[in-house]
């Protein structure tokens, strides 16, 4: 006796439940096929076997498209029990049930019980196997079939064509198209031309796809279906317009499936708007906008909500008759992403009374109130799931519960959820993960929770790797951030283009850009845009401005990689900085040959390029041919020629600023620029909008306030605003200690520095500067000498030239020349180097002639095209009335063709 399969024993021993009995099924059948009433199940038994038969065929065509196993499995039972299995049809309608269900295993089992199967079996049993995506064992029965049966049909090939579409096996496709043809199976057989056409197009092979189509020696309507989705396929939208115009005149007229598709790849393409449009028209006048399946209708709320055109999709929703759940979710989904969830919201409240809504409906509803902010309404529809018990069936609701969380700033309320989930994944973690890297202060979770999912023995992912490594992003985080970079190369990953980005951009962000370009010089052959971008952009923020110039020129040269506005934006930064003014220009005129001056950013970047390099004239030249401006443009020139001493065409562009209201930037521009030209009263008129803004406790803002009234010689005021600021930034501290160093406080300076410490704000080096400018400005000698020791000893600041020149001038002003020019013989040579300028000022200033000469002559021995050393000899000479040494050093300025600086006086 042959050993029966689990599945069939299964079948035979399954209990029958009330719901699930062979006898209520068929009657259930009889039912939906004949629209009467339905007989006793008994007596359906108790017919002829070729009754039965009928009957169990008819039932299993009824319940196989709900794909449920248990009711196949239960007609399944009627059959063994009243004999009608051995009926080939009844066999073979419970094989495809079967398959439908995705139960392959029962229908190759009960395949194997056949004794002598037909061709009609063969093939169900094939078909079986291409449904579940198994080609390889579909594969294998073929050849079997051909073995034992010697022969196969044109159905056959269609059902192998099918499997071979799926798995994209071209190879397959075309030896089957072989066969075909050897065997004279597409003669006239119009499924099988249909299933070529589908078979090439989703191969990847349209070109053979069309020559197929265009060989049939007839087609029908879904021919044209199959070369239209085969085109779309492919991404060859305009071409599947025009299949779509060629169907429209031939004799076949456009079906549900034609339209949807052709709608759906509109949606997609700005250039096809308007023959949407028309298709639209033509939909209404062949009928189809209101069909039992609303598939026409839903891609036409799909294509207007893509265009941002949500009425009109409200207006065909309205008109839709038979909604379905596809139909409420396009309605949803479209509000969603034209950014109106609040009606999105309602309709959702709508939908509950016509029909449940199903996974897709809350998940896209939740992500649209993650993206808004809308806490309190994502809590709303987060009671309704769990009131309908919905986060047991998918964890994808779950999870777009813990992005909602995380993206409106509430990690405790996503950590409880993903604690308490009754079925997580590693979606679930990767979320969880996500959030927490973008959050700066919850990094370390998020590294803890990568930790907890190792532990927990998961699958570490591509996407996985791309959520945890943006949580190292200092220079603490290295060591972590090197480990991930091991881990990757573990698994394999390290080949993947986007994470080695995440990892090149991990490393400048934790300070090692050496190690992020030795990265992508291992996978130059594949980099693209966004891996040239990371390194050039990082190197402009870490200072490598040559480095980020040397990329980005294999970048373009070597790699034909076109730069994007991002790329632009960090060279043009590059270029001002070191001040490259020919080759900033030269990538300005590369920019309106590419028409990427369009973009506003890159706009914005020009104009703080050329206020860097100080030609203020390029910047409004720029700034007027710009179509568009924002907020950015105007600060750009507000902070622009307030930084090249133009304050007063500063205010000129504030008081021209009357579409945009002042923001920070705009307002320290501005008060700046009030600080040059000693604009008292225009300062106290910005103080009064700050204090009206809102924006007096901003640090920067604050700083600046101190500053301006500091050097307006209103210290009263300028103490006043310091005292009341809520935050005190370091820069407030140091304008501060300045102001009272610039007004000879210099004992209230030192005073406040030591308040400075004691609130536990770390003095920078401009801290220093400020606090030996006060002494110098004071007199303070010895406590310039502590506070100079002080600042390496007890603080680790390195002294830079800018401190060295403090300590010049506070010696030359105490007239101590010489205990200043050993000060600065003693210093190395690179840092000497520009202190010397401010030692001749010194001498200058006591008419020390000798050492002003020998230390003039070493300085223009190192700079001899710096006219400002010649004008201060020259000088120095006519204060000692030696009219002849003075015209004789302005002679040479002449004979050089060198310029005086020029002055400029805030009097008028």
């Amino acid at each position: 006796m042959r050993r029966q399969t689990p599945s069939i024993l299964a079948a035979k021993l399954l209990p029958i439940s009330s719901s699930l009995r062979p006898h209520a099924v068929l009657a259930a059948a009889r039912t939906s096929y004949h629209h009467a009433p339905a007989t006793d199940a008994h007596h359906l038994l108790d017919e002829t076997p070729r009754g039965r038969a009928s009957a169990i065929v008819r039932a299993l065509t009824a319940f196989s498209s709900t794909g449920d196993s248990n009711v196949v499995a239960s007609l399944h039972c009627a059959s063994l029990k009243s004999g009608a299995v051995l009926d080939p049809p009844v066999r073979t309608s419970l094989l495809t049930a079967y398959a439908r269900a995705r139960d392959a295993a029962a229908a190759q089992a009960l395949f194997g019980e056949a004794v002598a199967p037909d061709m009609i079996l063969w093939n169900a049993a094939i078909s079986a196997l291409t449904l579940n995506r198994r080609y390889v064992d579909a594969v294998a029965l073929l050849r079997r079939m051909a073995r034992d049966l010697g022969e196969f049909d044109s159905t056959t090939v269609v059902v192998m064509l099918s499997g071979a579409s799926r798995a994209g096996n071209l190879r397959h496709g075309m030896a089957l198209h072989g066969m075909a043809a050897k065997r004279c199976l597409d003669a006239d057989h119009l499924n099988l031309w249909n299933a070529l056409v589908d078979m090439y197009a989703k191969c990847g092979d349209f070109y053979s796809s069309e020559a197929v189509f265009q060989s049939m020696p007839c087609r029908d309507t879904t021919s044209w279906n199959s070369v239209i989705s085969g085109s779309i396929f492919n991404g060859l939208a305009e071409v599947s317009a025009w299949y779509f115009k060629e169907m429209t005149r031939s004799i076949f007229q456009p079906d549900e499936v034609s339209l949807s598709s052709v709608l759906s790849v509109c949606s997609r393409l700005d250039d096809l708007f308007s023959f949407g449009e028309s298709v639209h028209a033509f939909t209404v006048k062949l009928g189809y906008e209101d069909t039992a399946s609303c598939s026409v209708a839903n891609s036409l709320m799909t294509l207007y909500s893509e265009f941002g055109m949500p009425e009109a999709a409200e207006k065909v929703f309205a008109s839709t008759l038979n909604r379905n759940v596809i139909s409420w979710n396009a309605r949803i989904k479209g509000l969603v992403e034209n950014e109106r969830v609040s009606e999105a919201l309602t309709v959702l409240w709508e939908m509950r009374l016509e029909s449940q809504p199903d996974v897709a409906t809350l998940v896209t509803i939740i992500s649209g109130c993650g993206d808004q902010g809308l806490v309190l309404e994502g809590k709303a529809v987060h009671g309704y799931i769990i009131r309908k018990g919905l986060l047991h069936e998918e964890p994808s609701v779950g999870n777009s519960l813990l992005d909602l969380y995380l993206k409106c700033d509430e990690p405790s309320r996503a950590s409880l959820l993903f604690r308490t989930m009754p079925r997580r994944d590693l979606i679930s973690w990767n979320t969880m993960i996500s959030g927490y890297s973008r959050n700066d202060s919850l990094r370390k979770e998020a590294q803890s929770m990568f930790k907890g999912l190792l532990s927990e023995g998961l699958h570490c992912s591509l996407t996985t790797m791309l959520a945890v490594i943006p949580s190292c992003s200092s220079s603490e985080e290295l060591s972590f951030g090197k480990s991930l970079h091991s881990l990757s190369l573990k698994l394999g990953l390290a080949s993947e283009l986007s994470a080695v980005n995440a990892l090149m951009h991990m490393y400048i962000s934790c300070g090692d850009p050496l190690a992020a370009i030795s990265l992508i010089e291992r996978i130059i052959p594949v980099s693209d845009i966004v891996s040239w971008n990371t390194i050039i952009v990082g190197c402009t923020q870490n200072g490598l401005y040559k480095d980020a110039l040397e990329a980005f020129h294999f970048m373009h040269s070597s790699l034909a990689i076109n730069p994007d506005s991002i790329t632009l934006v960090s060279i043009l930064s590059a270029c001002g900085n070191l001040n490259l003014q020919s080759l900033g220009k030269s990538i300005h005129c590369m920019i309106l040959k590419q028409l990427l001056a369009s973009n506003l950013r890159v706009k914005n970047a020009l104009l703080a390029m050329y206020f860097v390099y100080g030609d203020t004239t390029s910047a409004e030249l720029v700034f007027y041919s710009m179509g568009d401006k924002n907020l950015c443009s105007w600060n750009c020139m507000i902070s622009g020629f307030a930084q090249n001493n133009k304050g007063w065409r500063a205010l000129q562009f504030y008081h021209k600023m009357e579409d945009y209201v002042p923001n920070e930037i705009s307002v320290v521009g501005i008060i700046c620029a009030c600080t040059q030209l000693g604009e008292y009263k225009q300062g106290m008129s910005i103080h009064g909008h700050v204090v009206r803004s809102g924006l007096q406790n901003n640090v920067f803002i604050s700083a600046s306030l101190v500053d301006m009234y500091c050097k307006c010689g209103r210290l009263d005021i300028a103490v006043r605003v310091f005292e009341g600021s809520a935050e005190k930034s370091i820069a407030g501290w140091n304008s501060m200690i300045s102001a009272f160093g610039f007004h000879g406080h210099g004992f209230k300076s030192i005073e406040l520095f030591w308040k400075m410490i004691d609130s536990g704000t770390k003095a920078s080096s401009s801290t220093f500067i400020a606090l030996l400018s006060a002494c110098s400005h004071s007199g303070l000698i010895d406590e310039g000498w502590k506070y100079y020791c002080l600042m390496s000893e007890s603080f680790g600041i390195i002294p830079t030239p800018e401190h060295h020149v403090c300590i010049v001038d506070m010696l030359g002003r105490a007239g101590r020349l010489q205990e200043a020019h050993k000060f600065v013989e003693s210093l190395p040579y690179q840092q000497a180097h520009g202190v010397w300028g401010a030692l001749l000022n010194a001498c200058s200033s006591k008419s020390e002639l000798k050492m002003s000469e020998s230390i003039a002559k070493h300085l223009l021995h190192l700079e001899p095209e710096n006219s400002g050393y010649y004008v201060t000899i020259s000088n120095l000479y006519a204060y000692r009335e030696m009219w002849s040494g003075a015209v004789q050093v302005r002679n040479i300025l002449q004979d050089k063709g060198l310029v005086k600086p020029h002055g400029h006086s805030i009097v008028g």
